[in-house]
Parts: structure tokens; C-alpha cells; sequence
């Protein structure tokens, strides 16, 4: 029988002797006092220490390099730590005379303070601002309480991090946004405060929520006193890209890099921690290290997927003490981690922040309901910092119904380890219900009658007018549900193996294939079962397949939220090869299940699709346009919004006082339930919500039912955006010839010779070009140009003013096979006088290649045929941007081959001298 359990010994006995357990385990020496040796170790614990007199006999002095410290009172299992703080402040202030000359005081007083029972500690860190009692999981080590003390003799008055963080810096708020802003400040406020050891901060999916712990962590780290944060991913796969994180965030005062300050590693074992400064890791593999096990680098399915049955239990770990860590950051804070592993996060003696964009109930209440900052899926969108969303739902009988096998069919039937299929006759009637489909029971015709369905709506029903498959992700219910998924998916839309890819952890290089769905314009469907369904980006994503349900609204909105991301209409036309997608304004969720007839599925902005722009802003000014009205009218401008350019954007804020971005956001939120009820609970009793919700939406529509001319704006801006296709009404041919108007061509070809000659000295392009500086024109400048002569009451496009030359002046322009940006150029060029013949800018480009590739040869260098793909590709970067840079080696085409490294593995170190000679004699 262990000594702490013997019932012979008085209760207080059995609790000093598990103290003293776990003051050793803790590299503590525990003595008497009449063997007190000193030099026996870093941390010597004297039991039955005789205090001043008046002051009693303490349980426990302890000394840190020989020098008194503090004290522990020791009470038996069971009582009330609290109530015996009074006992050991009486011990913390009443040190004999004698060993004060050999003690750190604390205005006169002890620094560390301990009430313990042998399952219960607490502990008040005197050097701390309005020092009080909180629970820790054990003793700190003697080494723990030496480096406070250092920090108290370097800082006096503001030595721990609850001190510091009362004084921070004002936050660089210029590359956050204002909800990151809000998220980073309140938990400082929270942190400064410590009202409570807990702060939530609720951020929708695609916020930015990594890019704000990023930020707060180093701002912590550098200013408030923290030296190790321990940051928790959702899956060990979202490590790597968390690590990424870390390593490239550029810091906002001295513009280095996180890694060149502080030392960022992912958690294999307690060993590496020593010069750690941001651990990242996922929640099994901490407690893997807190038995005493080291971790491998590499994904391991049984560590990273394991949940345990039970809530865990944890004991203390002298390679990872509690006080191992000041901060923990739980990413994705909604699973079990706040029941089942909740033991894991309360071992550490830190401040806990979770991130979350579907907080549950369970969250809420680990936190102690500290939300500070909130941050909902509606209000990104109306920020521009997520695309709304639509659902379309796909029924089937057996998917509804299930369906029955009768005794003698013979069927195929697959064995779930090995893949091998055997025949059989079934020896009893089977009848499937829905939930087992694909698991009991596999139905070929099923899958393949949703996927037909999907392929046939496409572009008629989900995306109108697109020609080309949108980048989709579909979930599924397991690995071999994802086999039959993919299978079928090549065979339905009549394509090859880069067409579709199953990701999943038991695919051959899953990470690969993830970044080739990312950049690859082939890889149009992805099928998984839940790799991606957290925290991984896929910005260019557009349409989310459900073909397995989901029972918690949190991780339906991770799912869902894969497909809400932004992107810049460059990237996203990169990788969607299709003419009519040229900004990413919405993504479609296509349900074959039921998911979202689920109560926990909020609905989409864009709540009455019947209802044109025209027809809902007329109902704003009329002050009869309903909630749900108001809700969709929102989608529509946020999604108008995406598509604007800077110079359309700037011409309609002009016209309001509040820009267009906040006028959405006043929609969303007049629209958003719970600020209704706060505004309801603010009017008092005896008013009529409905009187309330119908002022709301009155202040929040004025913007626009109060100014004409901003509503007439948004309408014709809307038309110069979307192309109505009409695929029903057949044409009919009456006539066909020639026709030339050359009175037209010559009013466009002088009245853009004016223009040029009158904005000559503002348009930076033409600047450039009058200054004829090395290296062309760079491409934003063209882009500048091309949006200013585009706007009214020009309406002016590079192939106008080329078509008009060419009636004009045929025997000196060359014709255009095919429309390109750059060709500004050139007409600025030839309008100007700088050449005499008007020449396509991509066949200027391809004639000085062809005559810098001669000239390299008869210099005696040769190319391969591999390095000839990299310089033909380049070239082509060229002709569409006017230059290349680096950045655009990690960009499609490129990388196919391997991106930037790919070039200096095939072009060898001259890939940058050979990156700038072909935009020095290219586009000269």
C-alpha cells in the first residue's frame, strides 16, 4: 500500500506525503530541517519551518540557489484551498529575522505562495499585478521560479507577463482588417485584465483567423513578457501550413521574418522545447509527449486520428512541466478537445486562446463564456473577405429511400481490407436504409445518377453560362466511398486521371495532389473524406459536393467554409479555364444527402434568387423591400462589390458619404437576429420588435433609398459587369457583307490622340513610355490605363482603337489574332509617334526572342530542349503582363515543373540573370 493512501496515517500525513511526491517529481529536494543541506541542489523544500515569532511553523520553506523563496501550506485532501490563504500570507510576511538577509522579499513579503493537499495546488505569484490564487496542475520547478526571479531583478514592478501585457504597444493595424483588429486588441484587453484565464475569439472561415494568432503571438512575445507559446491544429496535415505561417509572417516593425526572431518548431518530442519559442502540434500528439513518448515528423493515422473514449487523464510530466508554456492557441476550437482532451489543455499553467468560427456550446462554456471578439460568416461577406454562397439539392429514391436485395440475387461483393471482389449469391433478403448506404451497402447506380444529374444542371441550373468545369470538392463518407466516388466522376464527365483525384490520407502523396487542386487548371475535381475539411485553402474552389451528411453545424461549416474564400480575379482565371469566370463572386453547395435541411444551416444572404438587382434596389427607395429582401440585396452588392475595380470603386464612394463595402455591411447587419434582439432588449418593454427590425432596415437601406443617382450608378456598373447569354432564342440569317465607316474610326483615332496628348503627364504608363526607362512598362500601369479609357464617356477597349487603325491605316497596322492587355503599348506607341508601325505587343516580344536567341547562339550558348520550356514560357508572361518577375515562377505554368525551383534546378543559377535579360531586351 503507497504511504499516501495508508488510512493508519492522519489525513494531513497522507497529504504532505504526496507533497513531497510531487515536489521531487518537480527536481525539488525535500529535507528536514535538522539535515538541512543547501548546496544539495537548485531547490531545497524544508519541511516544518519555525517562522518569526507569532507567525507559526510553516509546512514547507523553500529555498532557490540557497536563497528563501516562499512557502507551502499543506492541508489534507479535500479542504477548501481558499480558505486557508490567510495561513500562508501569515507565513509569507513572518520570516525570522535571521534568514532575511538570505531571502528574495516582495514588498516585505515572500514572492511565491502555495496552498496544496496533495490533489489540489494553488498558487499566488507575488510578483505578479494584484497577486491572487490560481489553480496549477503541480509545483513549478526550482528553474521555473529562479527565471521569475531574474525577470523581477531585470524589470522590477513588471517582470511577468500579466505585468507587461497592462502596457502594450499600440497595434500596426495596416495589414489587418477590422475584424482581426478587433480580435487581436480584445484579447490584449482580456489578457491586461485576467478576469479570466480564458479568451474566445469566434472568426468565420476565411478571415484570416492564423494570420490574427500570428500577429498576437509575436506582439506577446516581443512586448508582453511571454516566452513559449504552444500553438494547437485542428489535424496534424494543417501543421505544416501553420509552420509556413509562422516562418513567412513579416513583422511589422523591422520588416524581418518571425523565424529570424523567434524559433518556431513542430512539437516530436519534450527534448526539442528548450529553444522553442512557438511549438505547433495537435492535441494527441502533446499527450503522446506527456506519457514519456516522442512523436514522429510525418502524419501517423492512428496518433493524429485517435479519440479516445473517455475524457484522457494526464500525469505530470518533468520533461514538460505545466509551466512549459505562457499561451495556448487551440485553432479550430470545436471538437472534442474541450471534453475528451479537456485534461490536456487545464495541465498547463497558461493563458488558453481558442479560435473558432462555430463555437458550441461546450466551447462557450470552457471558456467561461469569455467571447471577446465575434465575427460572423455574414459579415465577411459583406466585407468582401468571403463569397456568399447558394444551395442546390439533389433527391434521389435510393438516397431517400434505400433499397432491397431479395435472397438468390447474385451480387459482387468487395472485402473492405484487401479491394477484392468476389461474386456471391445472397442466402437472405437484405433491405439498406439511407444512413447505411455506401457503408453496408454500395449502389453504383446512385452515385452515378447524382453525378449525372450535377453534370447536366451544370451550366444551366447551378453555374448558367460557364463552359468549363468549376473547381469541385466533393466529401464522402469514407475511403472506399471516395474510390467509387472518383471512379465514377472520370467516367461521367468522360475524362482522364488529371481531371479528378481522390485526396485523402490514404492516397499515394496526398499533399501533392492538394497543391496540384490548388494551381492546376487540369485537376477540376477533388474527392475527399475529410482532409480538407479544415483550415486547408482552396481559394480557387467554387463548388462544394455533399455525398455524406454531417450532424454538428461546426464541422458542416468547416466543410462549407472550403469553399468561401476570396481571390484575386488574376489567380482565379489562372486556374479556371473558362472565358465567362473572371471574378470569383459566390460558391454553390451541391447537397445530394440532406446536410443543409439540418436546423443548424443558416441560410445564404441571397435568400430570393428570382429578384433582380433593379427590382430590389426601386423596393429599397420605395421603403417596402422586405428582410429577407434586404438580406439578398446585401449578397448582390457584396458580390458587385469583388468585381469592381479600383477606379469603379472610388467613383461610387464618391457619390455617398458611407462607402459601398459599409453600406452592405449596415444590410447584414440589420438582418443579423441577434442584433435585432439586442436592439429589441434596448427599446424597452411595451415595444413593438417588428416596429424595431423595421427601423433597422429603414437606417440601413437610406444610403441607397435616399441618392438616385448611387442607386442608377450601381445598376449601370452591374450591366457593364454581367453579360446576359441567351441560349433559347434561335437567330435567323438576313443578311451578310462588308461594312466600313470610316467617319467612325476617325472620330475614336482623334479623340484618343487628344486624350493621350491632354493626360499625359498623370496616366503613369504613358509617363513611363515618355521617359523610356529600361525594363517597359510595368503591367498595373497598363492595367491603369486600359480600366480609365474603358469608363464613360469613352467606353474605349484596345481592340476599338486597333480596328480603328486598321480601317484607317491598313498598309501600317498589323492584324490581331488574338486580344491581349499589352497591346496598349504598342498603341500608345504608334499614337505618340515612338514608331511607325502599329505591331500586336506579343509579336514585338516573339521577333526580339527570336533574335535574342540567335544572338545567344552564335555567343556560343545553347539551350536544351527543358530549358526551352522555362524561356518559351517566360516569353509568354511577357506578351500577356509586359514582364515577368520571380513571384510568376510559382504560378501556373510554372508550377508544373516545380515553380521557382524547379527553374533553378533546370536553368541552374542563371535563371535570375536570364529572368532579367529577357525583360531588359523584350520589352524595351
Amino acid at each position: 500500500m503507497a504511504a499516501d493512501d495508508d488510512p493508519r496515517l492522519p489525513a494531513e500525513a497522507r497529504a504532505r506525503v504526496r507533497i513531497d511526491g510531487q515536489l521531487e517529481a518537480a527536481g525539488w529536494l525535500v529535507q528536514d530541517g535538522n539535515a538541512l543541506n543547501l548546496f544539495a541542489g537548485q531547490g531545497i523544500a524544508v519541511r516544518e519551518a519555525i517562522m518569526a515569532a507569532g507567525h507559526g511553523r510553516a509546512d514547507y520553506l523553500l529555498y532557490v540557489d540557497r536563497r528563501v523563496v516562499g512557502v507551502i501550506e499543506a492541508k489534507p485532501v479535500g479542504t477548501t484551498l481558499s480558505g486557508v490563504e490567510w495561513q500562508s500570507a501569515t507565513y509569507a510576511t513572518g520570516l525570522p529575522e535571521q534568514h532575511r538577509k538570505r531571502a528574495t522579499l516582495v514588498e516585505d513579503r515572500l514572492p511565491f505562495v502555495f496552498e496544496a493537499s496533495g490533489t489540489e495546488t494553488h498558487f499566488t505569484n507575488g510578483l505578479d499585478p494584484d497577486p491572487r490564487a490560481r489553480k496549477i496542475f503541480s509545483f513549478p520547478k526550482p528553474t521555473a521560479l529562479a527565471r521569475l526571479l531574474r525577470a523581477a531583478e531585470d524589470a522590477p514592478g513588471a517582470s511577468t507577463w500579466r505585468a507587461k501585457v497592462r502596457a502594450m504597444p499600440p497595434l500596426d493595424e495596416t495589414l489587418l482588417r477590422p475584424a482581426q483588429v478587433e480580435a487581436i486588441n480584445n484579447t490584449e484587453l482580456s489578457l491586461a485584465q485576467q478576469r479570466f484565464d480564458r479568451s474566445l475569439v469566434q472568426m468565420a472561415t476565411g478571415a484570416g483567423k492564423t494570420f490574427t494568432a500570428v500577429t498576437l503571438a509575436y506582439r506577446l512575445l516581443k512586448h508582453g513578457g511571454f516566452s513559449k507559446v504552444l500553438f494547437l491544429v485542428d489535424r496534424n496535415n494543417l501543421a505544416d501550413q501553420t509552420l509556413a505561417e509562422f516562418q513567412n509572417y513579416t513583422t511589422p516593425d523591422d520588416g524581418r521574418r518571425f523565424a529570424e526572431i523567434y524559433n518556431v518548431d513542430k512539437l516530436t518530442g519534450a527534448g526539442m522545447l528548450a529553444s522553442s519559442n512557438v511549438v505547433i502540434s495537435t492535441i494527441q500528439r502533446v499527450h503522446s509527449v506527456l506519457r514519456g513518448k516522442d512523436v514522429p515528423d510525418t502524419d501517423d493515422p492512428q496518433l493524429d486520428d485517435y479519440v479516445p473514449d473517455k475524457p484522457v487523464t494526464v500525469q505530470y510530466s518533468p520533461d514538460l512541466p505545466p509551466e512549459t508554456f505562457d499561451l495556448v492557441i487551440v485553432d479550430e476550437a470545436h471538437r472534442s478537445i474541450y471534453g475528451l482532451w479537456r485534461g490536456v489543455l487545464e495541465y498547463f499553467d497558461a493563458h488558453v486562446v481558442g479560435l473558432t468560427a462555430t463555437p458550441g456550446k461546450q466551447t462557450f462554456a470552457f471558456f467561461r463564456q469569455n467571447l471577446v471578439s465575434q465575427y460572423t460568416y455574414q459579415e465577411s461577406v459583406s466585407d468582401g473577405v468571403n463569397v456568399d454562397f447558394d444551395i442546390y439539392r439533389i433527391k434521389t429514391q435510393v438516397t431517400e429511400q434505400g433499397g432491397q436485395l431479395s435472397a438468390g440475387m447474385v451480387v459482387p461483393k468487395i472485402d473492405r481490407r484487401t479491394r477484392v471482389q468476389r461474386i456471391e449469391a445472397l442466402d437472405e433478403d437484405v433491405e439498406y436504409t439511407s444512413p447505411q448506404l455506401d457503408r453496408a451497402v454500395t449502389n453504383p447506380n446512385q452515385i452515378r445518377l447524382v453525378l449525372e444529374t450535377y453534370r447536366d444542371r451544370l451550366f444551366t441550373e447551378i453555374f448558367p453560362g460557364r463552359s468549363a468545369v468549376p473547381k469541385t470538392l466533393i466529401f464522402c463518407k469514407d475511403d472506399a466511398h471516395a474510390e467509387q466516388v472518383v471512379t465514377t466522376v472520370r467516367e461521367v464527365f468522360g475524362k482522364g486521371n488529371d481531371f479528378a483525384a481522390k485526396i485523402t490520407y490514404n492516397a499515394r502523396d496526398p499533399k501533392a495532389a492538394l497543391q496540384a487542386f490548388r494551381t492546376s487548371a487540369k485537376l477540376r475535381v477533388a474527392v475527399t473524406v475529410d482532409m480538407i475539411a479544415t483550415g486547408t485553402d482552396v481559394k480557387p474552389l467554387e463548388c462544394v459536393f455533399f455525398m455524406r451528411d454531417v450532424k454538428t453545424a461546426q464541422y458542416f461549416e468547416q466543410m462549407k467554409g472550403r469553399g468561401a474564400r476570396t481571390i484575386a480575379p488574376a489567380d482565379f482565371q489562372a486556374v479556371t479555364p473558362d472565358a465567362t469566370a473572371t471574378t470569383k463572386t459566390r460558391f454553390v453547395i451541391v447537397d445530394a444527402v440532406g446536410v443543409t435541411e439540418h436546423d443548424f444551416v443558416e441560410p445564404p444572404l441571397n435568400r430570393d434568387r428570382g429578384a433582380s438587382l433593379d427590382k430590389l434596389l426601386k423596393k429599397a427607395a420605395s421603403l417596402t423591400i422586405t428582410e429577407s429582401e434586404v438580406a439578398t440585396l446585401a449578397s448582390r452588392l457584396a458580390a458587385l462589390e469583388l468585381q469592381l475595380s479600383d477606379g469603379e470603386r472610388a467613383e461610387l464612394n464618391a457619390l455617398t458619404e458611407i462607402p459601398l463595402k459599409r453600406v452592405v455591411r449596415g444590410l447584414v447587419d440589420a438582418v443579423d437576429p441577434d442584433l435585432q434582439a439586442a436592439a429589441v432588449d434596448a427599446a424597452g418593454p411595451g415595444v413593438d420588435p417588428t416596429a424595431v427590425v423595421d427601423d433597422l432596415i429603414e437606417t440601413a437601406i437610406e444610403p441607397l433609398a435616399a441618392n438616385p443617382e448611387l442607386r442608377a450608378r450601381i445598376l449601370e456598373m452591374r450591366r457593364s459587369h454581367d453579360q446576359i447569354i441567351d441560349e433559347v432564342t434561335p437567330d435567323v440569317l438576313l443578311d451578310a457583307h462588308g461594312v466600313v465607316d470610316p467617319d467612325r474610326a476617325r472620330s475614336v483615332v482623334e479623340s484618343w490622340t487628344v486624350y493621350l496628348n491632354e493626360h499625359r503627364d498623370e496616366i503613369t504608363a504613358i509617363q513611363i513610355l515618355d521617359e523610356a526607362k529600361a525594363g517597359g512598362v510595368p503591367f498595373a500601369a497598363i492595367k491603369e490605363l486600359a480600366d480609365r479609357i474603358a469608363r464613360p464617356p469613352h467606353n474605349w477597349t484596345p481592340d476599338l482603337i486597333w480596328a480603328a487603325y486598321e480601317q484607317l491605316d491598313a498598309g501600317r497596322v498589323r492584324h490581331r489574332d488574338r486580344s491581349r492587355l499589352t497591346d496598349v503599348v504598342s498603341l500608345v506607341r504608334f499614337t505618340l509617334g515612338a514608331t511607325d508601325e502599329l505591331v500586336p505587343y506579343a509579336e514585338l516580344v516573339a521577333s526580339r526572342y527570336v533574335g535574342w536567341l540567335l544572338a545567344q547562339e552564335q555567343a556560343g550558348t545553347t539551350f536544351s530542349e527543358t530549358q526551352r520550356w522555362w524561356l518559351d514560357r517566360m516569353v509568354d508572361v511577357i506578351s500577356n503582363s509586359a514582364g515577368i518577375t520571380a513571384d510568376d515562377l510559382d504560378e501556373a505554368p510554372f508550377t508544373e515543373r516545380g515553380g521557382v525551383d524547379g527553374a533553378l534546378r533546370d536553368l541552374g543559377d542563371e535563371a535570375g540573370d536570364l529572368l532579367k535579360e529577357l525583360n531588359r531586351e523584350l520589352t524595351a
